[in-house]
């Protein structure tokens, strides 16, 4: 018997305040809060996964080619998330990426959209169908 990997469930990160990452997450990407503690954050992420926030104070900005992606629905959903980060946070996009860039305690986050044929297979079809979305020929 082999093992049948059937997506990701979560992602987890580490930031050095929770309470600003989840007013900054929650902001940037208008995520669901699943739950918190003393020192956690759960978002939902799409249909089956969700991001853990752990805080640590006093970390270090580590950097590095370490990322992951989050997937919105089109361009005008991207540029919406640039102007955030780069007008409301000072933050700058990385180059030669269409929304790549650090949050605040150095995490590397990639953002793209449904229309990258390469990535629309990860959703449930209903998903693909309710979000519209139309490939050229």
């Amino acid at each position: 018997m082999s093992v049948q990997v059937y997506g990701c469930n979560h992602v987890a990160i580490e930031v050095g305040d929770i309470d600003k990452a989840v007013a900054f997450y929650t902001d940037v990407f208008g995520l669901e809060k699943l739950d918190d503690g003393e020192g956690d954050a759960f978002f939902k992420l799409g249909e089956h996964q969700f991001l853990a926030m752990f805080e640590r104070k006093g970390m270090a900005t580590v950097e590095g080619e370490h990322h992951f992606g989050i997937m919105v629905r089109d361009d005008a959903q991207i540029a919406e998330v640039r102007e955030k980060l780069t007008k409301k946070y000072g933050l700058s996009l990385i180059d030669g990426f269409r929304c790549d860039f650090r949050d605040p305690w150095g995490n590397r986050i990639q953002v793209v959209d449904l229309h990258d044929e390469s990535l629309i297979w990860l959703l449930p079809y209903r998903e693909v169908q309710k979000a519209g979305v139309k490939f050229s020929a």
